[in-house]
């Protein structure tokens, strides 16, 4: 396993974009399909996402504007992982990225952030 991405949530993407770019020398580049209607962009070092920024407008009672969203965890061996989780009774959503050929986990750890379980293997063609 190896940190994969970082997720920031802000009110100001494109101030937040622009200073990782300068900073950090980090390019923007695409992002899946599926992920394209929320507001945001992927930030890019060496041909890989690893800053994720995402807006913060429409917060639910107790969420800050400004945070880390989720932290992403690249992994191996999606189907053993989810029969782990399922074993350990922990709760789990499901996003399958067709265009970039990744398959994710999103679950909780108690009193933590989000956290993102990302394997890069092939998503089944739809039924």
């Amino acid at each position: 396993m190896q940190l994969d991405h970082v997720t920031i949530r802000t009110r100001d993407i494109a101030g937040t974009r622009a200073f990782f770019e300068t900073v950090f020398d980090l390019e923007a580049g695409d992002r899946p399909e599926a992920i394209r209607r929320i507001p945001g962009c992927w930030l890019y070092s060496e041909g890989k996402p690893v800053v994720h920024i995402i807006g913060s407008n429409g917060l639910g009672a107790g969420q800050t504007a400004e945070a880390i969203d989720h932290v992403g965890f690249r992994m191996t061996n999606y189907a053993a992982f989810r029969d782990k989780l399922e074993r350990l009774a922990i709760r789990y959503f499901t996003m399958d990225l067709a265009d970039i050929q990744e398959r994710r986990l999103f679950l909780r750890a108690p009193g933590a952030p989000l956290l993102d379980a990302v394997f890069s293997e092939p998503v089944p063609e739809p039924f």
